[in-house]
């Protein structure tokens, strides 16, 4: 059997041989999403906001699906390391069938709960109604998002990155190009952003399986007389739901963030739309990360089914550097033309002066944020995702909002409603110290025992 790349290949040139592609894709769907925020922005502020109160459940959708690809890709690589041919094949079909369970919770939700969502974080029935319509679409139509995560993944999972990136940005590229067509042209303002997303994530979805089905020969997906696997479905959620919890967490946190937000800050609804056009923004920092970490995981996997310590410590200490090199650059930006990228999205006066403080105290957390997020995805490799869950919920849930509703409420009697951006800067310093922690228990009793293998 010819060796896998994951497991001969030089270490420093597989992780960007496995993450440059993805990492390309994922900058164009950054791209993406702030382009698609401009021409929103360009409708009218009450649009943006609408659209930026409608990432909590976004996100919580793309975390299920997310979590569970992360789920599938680990084990299938455990189970491709480990020369187990029949596990991965079967790990791939389960992963597809739970992508098609994943839409059908999405759209209900979305399509029945919609209004509720939006009439609480808001009592601008103008931005809720605006809001309602765009997430009914994305969410009632998410099997193409759900589709286009699990397929991508199955690609990456067998160190196909390089197809990944051609699926990705061919969803990408179709959104932007119909963004202004069914916003203008046709007239359908935020909702005609939504139509454009779903167009965009059907055509991705449909390459993706196309990819899968004639140019993967790393696993075969056949799904005659398909039962449910329940035992594996068990396996790829150990691994998976932690993912999908620590979405739903940062979910929970954006949509209180939000009402903070608005309850506290002097400029209410604009500090809300600064806050989403900050999620917008740092995409094009945490995107290059998150691809980076697809890579990784892929081969951190692999080789924990192969038992090879050498590649593994090597995997995640380059990883660790080249994320932490990301954020600092990132950083930066965000430090010296904050203006600039505000400018982006038609920033009045006040949406200026909420953005700026925003942007540039909030950035100071990356310097902190590269490591957790690379450590991160080793956890998930090596099967303990349930310490980045941890990490999670503590530093979003025990640090970061806490201190948000404290230092909003200090801001209201000091006049300085400034103050509730440093939250997190203070919950990054947390996390990054429980990482460390989480880290140095996962290598004493996974990683050092492991023999230690070729490099």
């Amino acid at each position: 059997m010819q060796e896998n790349k994951l497991g001969v290949m030089p270490v420093s040139k597989l992780i960007w041989n496995m993450s440059l592609p993805i990492i390309a894709s994922m900058l164009v769907q950054a791209l993406y999403n702030v382009v698609d925020s401009v021409f929103v922005s360009m409708v009218s502020e009450a649009s943006l906001t609408a659209v930026s109160l409608a990432f909590p459940a976004q996100q919580l959708m793309i975390g299920l699906a997310t979590g569970t690809a992360v789920g599938v890709n680990a084990l299938m690589g455990r189970a491709l390391g480990a020369r187990q041919q029949e596990r991965a094949d079967a790990v791939a079909v389960n992963g597809v069938f739970l992508a098609l369970v994943g839409f059908v919770i999405s759209a209900a939700l979305g399509l029945s709960l919609s209004g509720v969502f939006f009439r609480a974080q808001t009592g601008d029935a103008r931005i809720a109604a605006l809001g309602e319509s765009y997430l009914r679409i994305v969410m009632g139509a998410s099997f193409a998002i759900f589709g286009q995560v699990m397929f991508e993944r199955l690609l990456q999972g067998t160190g196909r990155s390089r197809l990944s990136m051609y699926t990705q940005g061919l969803g990408a590229i179709v959104n932007m190009i119909l963004d202004p067509v069914f916003i203008f042209v046709f007239r359908l303002g935020v909702a005609g952003a939504a139509i454009a997303t779903v167009i965009g994530q059907c055509c991705a979805c449909g390459l993706a399986i196309y990819f899968n089905l004639t140019k993967n020969s790393d696993i075969h997906l056949r799904f005659r007389r398909f039962r449910p696997d329940w035992r594996l479905i068990g396996g790829i959620y150990a691994i998976g739901f932690p993912s999908v919890i620590m979405m739903a967490v940062g979910s929970l946190m954006t949509f209180l963030m939000n009402k903070i937000l608005i309850t506290y800050h002097a400029a209410r609804e604009t500090a809300a739309t600064a806050f989403g056009v900050y999620f917008k923004l740092n995409s094009f920092i945490f995107m290059p990360i998150f691809g980076l970490n697809n890579g990784v995981v892929s081969i951190v996997a692999y080789n924990y089914g192969a038992q090879n310590k050498k590649r593994i410590t090597e995997t995640i200490r380059r990883s660790v550097l080249y994320a932490s090199a990301i954020m600092l650059a990132g950083m930066a930006v965000f430090e010296l033309i904050p203006h600039l990228l505000l400018r982006l999205f038609s920033a009045g006066e006040v949406l200026m002066a909420v953005g700026v403080p925003c942007l540039r105290i909030v950035a100071l957390s990356f310097s902190f944020a590269g490591a957790c997020i690379a450590l991160g995805s080793s956890f998930q490799a090596l099967g303990k995702s349930v310490y980045s869950m941890i990490n999670s919920i503590v530093r979003q849930l025990v640090f970061l909002i806490p201190a948000a509703y404290l230092l909003a409420r200090c801001g209201v009697t000091a006049g300085n409603s400034d103050l509730v951006w440093w939250a997190y800067p203070i919950a990054e310093i947390a996390s990054l110290i429980m990482t460390l922690i989480f880290y140095r228990r996962v290598h004493r009793t996974l990683i050092a025992p492991l023999p230690d293998g070729e490099s």
